[in-house]
């Protein structure tokens, strides 16, 4: 993998009072969750935790949500029922980020003709 080069993938849910997002790490297993709830949680996302965005969408400053804020949504504030909504109510974004070359040794000397 070049530098620089890298992708994620994250569910968006725009809530009546806030926005919350969660990552995915594999979007395949997270697929066939969507059809298939025996499919693991665990298979497609490591860290279970909630983000809020302060109504910014997708792209705002990113917060932990707190027990009150999932509570005030939700109706709950645990944290796995709060994710299953999210995944299943939310919006899937996938963001590739372009890979960028670079000098490989500097070491080498200069690199001009």
């Amino acid at each position: 993998m070049a530098k620089g080069e890298a992708s994620t993938a994250k569910v968006h849910f725009k809530g009546n009072e806030d926005d919350f997002v969660v990552f995915l790490d594999d979007v395949e297993d997270f697929k066939k969750w969507q059809t298939d709830k025996s499919v693991p949680m665990a298979n497609f996302m490591s860290g279970f935790k909630v983000f809020v965005t302060h109504r910014h969408g997708a792209q705002g400053t990113l917060d932990g949500a707190s027990n009150a804020t999932m509570d005030n949504e939700f109706g709950t504030h645990v944290d796995e029922e709060v994710i299953k909504q999210i995944l299943e109510k939310g919006t899937l974004q996938e963001t590739e980020f372009a890979e960028r070359q670079g000098r490989k040794n500097d070491a080498n000397g200069s690199y001009m003709a």
